[in-house]
């Protein structure tokens, strides 16, 4: 009893943060299982990608109600990623525990420097702005103006084919490489990626997740429990979104990835 009501705190938490940051809440939840919960790393990362479903379902409708996403991108994105996550979840089933969570770790890490990375530029264009008179330059949904053309599509799918890999291979839901990409290369404000990406962060832990239960990975328990709690937590995440600033979000994204592979590489060294 105690274990499943901790399972749906940790979901309650996990679910507001994907709504906040358009993460499927894999970057939290495989440290939580492995290192909270003592679950094997195959484990962790096949019912995280389970619990990544329905978590995403819930954000997706209250961004798609709230205007925060683009929704062709999304779907490119998660086409993309549904075809080559069950690629990872086979890469990761022929690898060694410790090469899957350092694997883990590294993509949060990088996903981390270039989101900190970005927020401090935009700091600096913010004070720069407020010292020149002029408003700020935070990016807004209202004024940003989604590329058109076959091009920009096909980039959103390519997006979403290198998630998918690193998505099944790590378990998690691709949210902590889409967004940065995203921002990068379609100029996205944070706001837009969040309800984007988890659109297609939803699409593409299907395939995998199908594999990992076929493989007989996911704790079944484990995954519905968080998942009850996580669903309302979506909900919650989305509406708080229009209360935090481009800046915040971008820093906070950052910083909780940075904690994340921090405490898996700790894992490791222990």
């Amino acid at each position: 009893m105690g274990a499943a009501f901790a399972f749906l705190v940790v979901g309650l938490c996990v679910g507001i943060l994907s709504g906040m940051l358009g993460i499927g809440g894999g970057t939290i939840l495989v440290p939580v299982f492995k290192l909270g919960f003592g679950l094997p790393a195959l484990g962790a990362t096949a019912t995280s990608l389970f619990t990544i479903i329905p978590t995403s379902i819930s954000g997706v409708i209250s961004h798609i109600r709230g205007g925060t996403c683009v929704p062709r991108f999304g779907i490119a994105a998660g086409i993309g990623g549904a075809l080559t996550s069950p690629v990872g979840v086979w890469l990761s089933s022929q690898s060694p525990e410790w090469a899957t969570m350092v694997a883990c770790a590294i993509v949060i890490a990088y996903s981390a420097s270039t989101m900190l990375t970005k927020a401090v530029k935009l700091m600096r264009a913010q004070r720069e702005g407020v010292a020149n008179g002029a408003p700020g330059t935070g990016a807004s949904t209202s004024s940003y103006v989604a590329p058109q053309g076959a091009r920009t599509i096909m980039l959103a799918g390519t997006i979403g084919l290198v998630a998918g890999v690193l998505s099944g291979y790590v378990g998690l839901g691709g949210g902590f490489l889409i967004i940065p990409l995203f921002m990068q290369f379609l100029h996205m404000p944070m706001k837009l990626t969040s309800g984007t990406s988890l659109m297609a962060v939803m699409m593409l832990a299907i395939p995998g997740t199908i594999t990992q239960a076929l493989l007989g990975n996911v704790n079944w328990v484990a995954g519905i429990c968080v998942a009850l709690g996580a669903v309302p937590g979506a909900v919650l995440g989305t509406k708080l979104l229009a209360r935090i600033s481009e800046l915040r979000l971008r820093f906070l994204f950052g910083a909780f990835l940075l904690v994340a592979a921090v405490l898996l590489v700790l894992d490791q060294l222990i």
